[in-house]
């Protein structure tokens, strides 16, 4: 079999921990040939650290240049929609990384590139790839719940800004927890439920705590420049009359220095996801129960495993470009009620 030769946009941290070491690790489906980042002297770092033979600093000239069968796009959310949109154009699946975008029709361009191209494009939610969540989407698919109408989603740090990149830069990102790692749970929630389609969302942000210098249990960040939200919440109510409670923060007064966590409860059946309990009443008694073996993976190494294999055996990802775009407007109803006080319907 034929490797997949495979290109790198955005040298930075989730390049190096995440996206080349995952390919190198497959080193017998797949070549890193080509690496591309603005920064020079980093591009030519990581390029010698892992013996990837081409550097670039323009990703057109990647692009043009290299005869690419697939792309990461590693770079900040600004840049996301216009990297994989001409990664697309020349021929190559994207695994781009999250958010999808920094727009709606950006993810909606995105979406309509990938299938006039005729490739995938996949985003890097890897909280899907779980064993926990392929476990309990077994369960939904196979109506042991029953009809699924409620969920809670929560991504909340204590003291959990990140003190490194441009996590706090709106412009750059578009915007904080929410989008950066509240998008993990959102996603993970509406992929249990078969992403319905919204109606209604309601939100309110907070900026609380991020724009003091306080303690930062992931590095000291830049407090004096922070500009996005440090705590997003919100309800997002469907079509079909199911809904989700959302939580997302960065930093908030609470014990644990971190929680991500998906609950769904349906009329038959419910349950916790991270780490899967499952709530059910059975013969007059309510019943918790838990499994007794559920095999340990890497959520990054499976993702990767499954792009890999996608991109190899023409199938396509399980998350989908069209679900992204959901997602986005989902994000942007967020963002703009909570900007003007008001709910969000859609049309």
């Amino acid at each position: 079999m034929e490797k997949l030769k495979v290109g790198i946009i955005g040298g930075g941290g989730i390049a190096q921990t995440v996206h080349i070491p995952n390919y190198a690790r497959n080193k017998d489906l797949v070549d890193i040939v080509a690496l591309c980042d603005s920064r020079e002297g980093s591009a030519k770092q990581v390029a010698n650290q892992w013996n990837i033979p081409h550097i670039f600093n323009d990703f057109n000239d990647m692009l043009k240049t290299m005869d690419l069968d697939a792309v990461s796009v590693c770079t900040p959310n600004k840049y996301h929609a216009e990297i994989a949109i001409a990664a697309l154009e020349a021929g190559c699946h994207v695994l781009c990384e999250k958010p999808p975008a920094v727009t709606v029709e950006q993810a909606e361009e995105m979406a309509n590139t990938a299938r006039k191209m005729n490739r995938f494009l996949t985003f890097g939610f890897h909280y899907r790839h779980a064993p926990e969540v392929d476990l309990l989407k077994s369960y939904v698919e196979n109506d042991e719940f029953g009809t699924v109408y409620a969920a809670k989603s929560q991504a909340v740090r204590r003291r959990g800004i990140p003190g490194w990149g441009v996590f706090t830069n709106k412009e750059l990102q578009g915007g904080g927890a929410l989008i950066d790692i509240g998008v993990h749970m959102l996603d993970t929630t509406l992929y249990l439920m078969g992403y319905p389609e919204p109606e209604t969302v309601l939100g309110v942000t907070y900026q609380k705590l991020g724009q003091r210098d306080g303690v930062g249990l992931m590095g000291k960040w830049d407090w004096e420049n922070f500009s996005v939200e440090d705590m997003a919440r919100g309800m997002i109510i469907f079509k079909d009359g199911s809904s989700i409670l959302l939580e997302a923060a960065f930093a908030a007064n609470v014990e644990k220095d971190e929680v991500m966590q998906v609950s769904i409860m349906g009329d038959e059946g419910g349950a916790d996801v991270f780490p899967v309990k499952i709530f059910q009443e059975k013969h007059h008694a309510l019943i918790d129960s838990t499994p007794a073996y559920l095999p340990e993976k890497d959520y990054y190494e499976v993702q990767f495993d499954r792009f890999i294999h996608c991109c190899l055996n023409n199938i396509e990802p399980i998350s989908k470009p069209e679900e992204a775009v959901t997602l986005q407007k989902i994000i942007k109803a967020l963002y703009e009620s909570a900007n003007t006080g008001k709910s969000v319907k859609f049309i």
